[in-house]
């Protein structure tokens, strides 16, 4: 009995990683695939282009925001019908004044707002959000690039009444640098993409990334001043609220990878603890007979991935040990896969140390870092530790 109750928990285990890394995606494809696949949003069909406002929240980024400011005002969209507003409270290095003394042409309309005091993004978010008039609002992060047709791109889906937000994608920039941080994450990008794509097609995407996304104004809502990932929540209540998030993967953000692994796992335990926070704040998201398939995605893309499978991968690995010692071969094949998977990851984080590059170790590395960057979020959130005010990780400088 006791061998038996171990094989159904690992079992069981080994299926919840499985589905939460993998296995969702491959369930998303097939009911994309027998769904039929809507209609295209067309710019020959699409009415008169709206009012968008543009928000930038920068702190101290003084390195980037001419940069930034360069990139804003370069998006294929009529000068008229665009309010640039640039925030950069708690900002005490040259960030303000870059903006203030940037030689803007008189057709730009731009506002800045800054106030010494530091409360953290979604905090200058709210603020910038008091002086908006327009229907739409595009989002973007100071140290990311956008494409060109950006604006255009998102703003064209809201042609459809059903969408309330739409989400740009993410692209990670490596440069000549190709050392696990920034492989591993531009791996992940590039999955988190095609998840968010067949997400889109089923019904909504589980949440938008800060790095460049748009909602309509009349669909937001303020955000609870101590989210720690504000733009996750907005995007995720704006769907819970009965509206659309749409995808669009031609309009998109680039944004360099993290200078190290330790400047990724600042930002990663972070992300933690603020994913953990949203699954408490969105509990009455797990009603799926209330939400239906938008609880269905938000349980398998989100929920899972922050908190069961974490859980299970150790547990699994000390239940594979057990089961090893009755000597069936099945368990024995899996303990030594387990083996040389977490070998695998020890040697890309000691080769990491060492500056060494070797892309096979990679995956299996970040894969661990992630997940331990769960546990790390947890502590620090359960301790109370976790600042909306968070630590800025470094980015590699890539241009």
């Amino acid at each position: 009995m006791g061998v038996l109750f171990l094989e159904i928990f690992f079992w069981l285990g080994v299926f919840l990683i499985f589905y939460a890394y993998l296995g969702y995606g491959l369930v998303l494809w097939l009911l994309v695939r027998f769904k039929q696949a809507p209609e295209k949003p067309s710019w020959e069909n699409s009415g008169p282009l709206p009012e968008v406002t543009f928000i930038v929240c920068a702190y101290n980024e003084e390195d980037w925001i001419v940069s930034k400011i360069e990139n804003s005002l370069a998006v294929h969209y009529p000068r008229d019908l665009i309010v640039f507003l640039w925030v950069t409270d708690g900002s005490d290095d040259a960030t303000t004044d870059r903006i203030r003394q940037y030689p803007f042409s008189t057709d730009v309309r731009w506002r800045l707002l800054h106030q010494p005091e530091r409360k953290g993004k979604i905090a200058a978010f709210q603020r910038a959000m008091e002086q908006v008039t327009t229907p739409i609002v595009v989002s973007t992060d100071a140290n990311t690039c956008v494409n060109p047709d950006a604006v255009q791109l998102l703003v064209r889906h809201f042609d459809d009444r059903q969408v309330g937000a739409v989400a740009g994608e993410k692209r990670i920039s490596m440069g000549e640098k190709n050392d696990a941080s920034s492989a591993g994450e531009g791996i992940y990008w590039k999955y988190e993409s095609l998840l968010k794509k067949w997400d889109a097609e089923l019904w909504s995407v589980v949440g938008a990334a800060g790095e460049l996304f748009a909602f309509r104004t009349e669909a937001y809502e303020n955000v609870p001043e101590d989210t720690l990932v504000e733009d996750f929540y907005l995007t995720i209540r704006i769907a819970q609220k009965g509206w659309r998030v749409q995808y669009e993967p031609k309009a998109f953000a680039v944004e360099s990878s993290s200078a190290s692994v330790a400047e990724e796992m600042k930002r990663k335990v972070r992300i933690a603890a603020g994913g953990l926070q949203a699954v408490v704040r969105l509990s009455s998201l797990l009603n799926v007979f209330r939400y239906g398939v938008l609880s269905f995605q938000y349980i398998s893309h989100r929920v899972l991935r922050w908190t069961l499978a974490p859980i299970f991968l150790p547990l699994v690995l000390v239940v594979n040990i057990l089961l090893a010692t009755t000597n069936q071969p099945e368990y024995l094949f899996l303990l030594l896969a387990q083996t040389v998977f977490y070998t695998a990851a020890l040697l890309g984080w000691a080769l990491e140390t060492k500056k060494i590059r070797a892309k096979v170790f990679f995956v299996p590395y970040y894969f661990c870092l992630m997940n331990w960057a769960m546990y790390a979020g947890f502590f620090r959130l359960l301790q109370g530790r976790q600042s909306v005010v968070w630590e800025k990780a470094r980015r590699a400088d890539t241009r």
